[in-house]
């Protein structure tokens, strides 16, 4: 009885895994022309796949027989991805910033995500869109927005609204933020803080901090980082929220882990890449798996966003976002100044 029952066990998972091989060679041709396309559009190659997806989706290019594929890519592919991504951040990288460094780190990013869930709530945003807009602003745009959404119960239009408003807003800081930055009398490196507190995504820190020159970019990426950091307890916490907020469960149905297991991977991460014990050239293959699952993930994502449904939204929470953006840009820049 307990050998038919586990032969019957690795059948079912035979047919899980041959049902996503054609979402996911999908997928793959989707990461591949994402990497590809964005560095002759200037767009991150997360961008890129999300919007891919879309596209896709909304042109019905995408077969039915795709479907438990781009599933596992939306999710399952993310935290393997949000794992990987905990190897760009030391904690000696982040004591080096030094005790005001990080406290100023630590205040914008809670300032920001306390008062966008604060105003998404005075401008009837729903809940969970206000919760994904508030992690995108506050932490590290769309990675940060999809790692969120794997703990909360947001529909895929408002997991692709919270990213097309990280990315426009990220992106509008490439371009305004070197023209602002004569009126500012910041130094290089003060510079390059305010641009690693209050820019969004990593490659669009990478991008502004560049336009000042090698001391703001170096400056940029550590602060940067160490706001990526903060996404484990975040997430973590929202998780606990979630967990006491929860519904009855039916019977023999278990509750999700009280620390997501993509949350404790991560943090394993960040200590490997303390530790030093991961070769260098290692780190460039971790980098670049992690870029591909990422994208692989977006892709997954954007693939469930219907524009129909998105349009729906409204204009609310795009002033919700525009109002995000101000507030870490003021946040970030009284900060540095303070430490100046």
């Amino acid at each position: 009885m307990r050998d038919q029952t586990g032969r019957d066990a690795t059948a079912r998972a035979l047919r899980g895994v041959g049902a996503a091989v054609p979402g996911l060679a999908l997928v793959a041709l989707a990461v591949g022309a994402a990497h590809m396309t964005a560095p002759l559009i200037g767009l991150s190659p997360l961008v890129v796949a999300v919007l891919l997806g879309a596209v896709a989706a909304n042109l019905r290019l995408v077969p039915t027989v795709a479907g438990p594929g781009i599933r596992v890519a939306a999710k399952r592919l993310l935290r393997v991805g949000i794992v990987l991504l905990g190897f760009r951040l030391s904690l000696q990288d982040v004591v080096a910033l030094g005790g005001p460094a990080l406290a100023v780190v630590v205040t914008v990013v809670a300032v920001t995500f306390a008062g966008t869930r604060w105003m998404g709530r005075r401008m009837g945003v729903s809940p969970a869109l206000s919760l994904l807009v508030a992690t995108g602003f506050s932490i590290c745009g769309a990675s940060a927005i999809a790692a969120m959404d794997s703990v909360v119960e947001a529909e895929e239009e408002e997991v692709a609204f919270a990213i097309a408003l990280v990315t426009l807003c990220g992106s509008l800081a490439i371009v305004l933020l070197p023209l602002l930055r004569p009126a500012m009398a910041m130094s290089d490196s003060a510079f390059g803080q305010f641009v690693g507190a209050s820019v969004h995504d990593v490659a669009q820190v990478v991008a502004t901090g560049a336009t000042a020159g090698t001391t703001a970019l170096e400056a940029a990426v550590v602060v940067k980082l160490t706001r990526v950091v903060l996404l484990a307890p975040l997430v973590t916490g929202m998780a606990l929220a979630a967990r006491r907020r929860g519904r009855p469960l039916p019977a023999g149905q278990a509750r999700p882990p009280v620390i997501p297991l993509f949350v404790v991977g991560f943090l394993a991460a960040v200590g490997l890449r303390t530790s030093a014990l991961v070769p260098d050239a290692w780190l460039i293959a971790i980098r670049a798996a992690e870029g591909m699952l990422l994208s692989a993930a977006l892709f997954g994502l954007g693939a469930g966003v219907h524009l129909a449904t998105l349009r729906g939204i409204g204009g609310r929470p795009l002033l919700l976002g525009v109002t995000s953006w101000i507030l870490i840009a003021v946040a970030s820049y009284a900060g540095v100044s303070l430490l100046t």
